[in-house]
C-alpha cells in the first residue's frame, strides 16, 4: 500500500515548487531586462528628418496620373489617294503658316484634273448646242402660233363674206356653216399652239437652269479636284510643333488618312485618370494641384469623360498658371484633386512616419532625447499633415522611419 504523507512533508513539496515559479519568473523578468539593455538606446541627430510644427493651410486631396497633351491639335489628312513621295520635316519641328512639310505624288491626281477638265470643256458646247436647239423650237412653236392666227383671221373673213352672199342669196346655209366650223377649228388649233408654246417656254427656262446646275456642280468638282491637286504639297495651316508625322516614303494612303498632326504649345490641357471608386468625388471646375518635376501649378476639371475604360475615369484638367514654358507634349505630371480643405491648422511636412493610422505614437525632439507621444492626425496630402492633438508651434517631431526604437519611451540623440 503507499504511504500517506504527513503534512510536514506536503509543505516541503509546495515550498520548492513555489521557489521554482519564483526562480523562472526571476530568470524572464532578468532576460526582459537584459533584452532592453541591448536595444538601441542612442542615434545620431542627422540619422532622422526632424520637421516643425508650424500653422498653414492643409488639402486633402485625390492622387492620379496625368500626361500633358495640347489643348488644340490639328490633323491633316491626306486630300486624295496617292503616295507619299517626300517628306521635308520631322517629328517636333517647329512649323509657320505655309512651311511644307511634305509632298503627295501628284501624277494620279494630275490625270484625273485634265480629264475632268476636258469633260468639263465638253459638256459646255453640249449645253451650248441644247440651248440653241430649245431657242430653235421656241422660235418654230411661235411662227406656228403666228400663222394660225393668220389662217383664223383668214377664216373669220370668209365668215363675213358667206354672210353678205347669204344675204343677196350667193350662197347657200350650208357653206356659211361649213365655214364657220372650219373657223372654230382653226380658233382650237390656234390654242393647241399657244398652250404649246407657253408650256415649252416654262420647260426650256427649266432645262436651262437644270443645265446650267449640272455644269455648275461640275465646275465645283473640278474645283475642287484642283484644290486637292494643291494640297498634296501638305504645309501648315498654323504656327505650332509637329507632334507626328508619317514619315513612309512610297506608302500609299487613302484619302482622308492621317498624315500630320500639329499641336499649339501656347496652352496645353492635362489628360488624367483616376479608379472609378472616386468618380463621385470629382466634379466640373473642382480645384486641381499639379506637380511636373520640381514645377507646381494650379488647375480645375474641365471635362469629365463620361466612359469608364479598365476601373478608371478619364478626365482633362484646365492649366491656370501663365507661366507653362517648361511644358511639352507626353509630360508626366501627377495630379491632386481638391476634395477638401483647412486653413490656418497646425500641420508638419509629411513623412515615413504618418502612416495610415489616425493615432500615432511619434518621437519629439527635446533637447538631445527623443521622446514618444501620442500624436492625432487629421486630413493630409503628400506635402503636409494635419495635427489635431495638443502641440505647440515650432515642436520638432521625427517624421522618417523610427522602426528599430518604437519599443523605447525615449533615446538620446547625439549631434554632431
Amino acid at each position: 500500500m503507499d504511504r500517506q504523507l504527513s503534512t510536514q512533508e506536503q509543505r516541503k513539496g509546495n515550498l520548492k515548487r513555489w521557489l521554482w515559479i519564483g526562480g523562472s519568473i526571476i530568470a524572464f523578468a532578468g532576460l526582459i531586462w537584459f533584452s532592453r539593455s541591448l536595444l538601441r538606446t542612442k542615434a545620431d541627430h542627422s540619422d532622422f528628418l526632424i520637421a516643425k510644427v508650424e500653422k498653414g493651410d492643409v488639402i486633402n486631396t485625390l492622387t492620379a496620373s496625368g500626361l500633358v497633351v495640347p489643348a488644340f491639335e490639328r490633323e491633316i489628312n491626306a486630300p486624295v489617294a496617292t503616295e507619299i513621295k517626300q517628306v521635308n520635316l520631322s517629328t517636333g519641328s517647329e512649323v509657320k503658316p505655309g512651311d511644307v512639310i511634305l509632298e503627295l505624288d501628284q501624277e494620279y491626281t494630275r490625270l484625273e484634273y485634265e480629264k475632268l477638265k476636258d469633260e468639263l470643256e465638253l459638256r459646255k458646247n453640249n449645253i451650248d448646242k441644247l440651248k440653241l436647239k430649245f431657242d430653235k423650237d421656241l422660235r418654230d412653236l411661235d411662227y406656228r402660233d403666228q400663222i394660225k392666227a393668220l389662217q383664223v383671221t383668214e377664216r373669220k373673213a370668209e365668215v363675213i363674206d358667206q354672210q353678205r352672199l347669204l344675204e343677196i342669196g350667193g350662197s347657200t346655209q350650208e357653206e356659211l356653216e361649213r365655214t364657220q366650223l372650219q373657223l372654230s377649228v382653226l380658233e382650237l388649233e390656234k390654242k393647241m399652239l399657244a398652250n404649246e408654246l407657253d408650256y415649252s417656254r416654262e420647260v426650256n427656262v427649266n432645262e436651262k437652269k437644270g443645265l446650267e446646275l449640272e455644269y455648275k456642280i461640275q465646275e465645283k468638282r473640278l474645283s475642287e479636284l484642283r484644290r486637292k491637286l494643291t494640297e498634296t504639297k501638305v504645309s501648315s495651316p498654323q504656327n505650332g510643333v509637329i507632334t507626328w508625322i508619317n514619315e513612309d516614303i512610297g506608302r500609299t494612303v487613302q484619302e482622308g488618312e492621317t498624315l500630320v498632326k500639329i499641336a499649339d504649345l501656347n496652352r496645353y490641357l492635362i489628360e488624367a485618370t483616376i479608379s472609378d471608386r472616386n468618380t463621385e468625388k470629382i466634379s466640373l471646375g473642382q480645384a486641381v494641384n499639379i506637380r511636373i518635376g520640381r514645377k507646381r501649378l494650379s488647375g480645375e476639371i474641365a471635362r469629365i469623360s463620361p466612359t469608364v475604360e479598365n476601373n478608371t475615369v478619364k478626365f482633362y484638367v484646365k492649366i491656370l498658371d501663365e507661366d507653362i514654358s517648361i511644358l511639352r507634349p507626353n509630360m508626366r505630371a501627377e495630379i491632386y484633386v481638391i476634395t477638401q480643405k483647412k486653413e490656418q491648422v497646425y500641420r508638419i511636412k509629411n513623412g515615413v512616419a504618418f502612416n495610415g493610422a489616425a493615432n500615432l505614437e511619434l518621437f519629439f525632439v527635446e533637447g538631445n532625447r527623443a521622446v514618444k507621444k501620442a500624436v492625432k492626425k487629421g486630413i493630409s496630402n503628400a506635402d503636409y499633415v494635419e495635427i489635431l492633438s495638443s502641440v505647440k508651434l515650432g515642436e520638432q517631431i521625427i517624421i522618417s522611419d523610427t522602426e528599430p526604437y518604437r519599443k523605447l519611451d525615449q533615446f538620446i540623440l547625439n549631434h554632431e
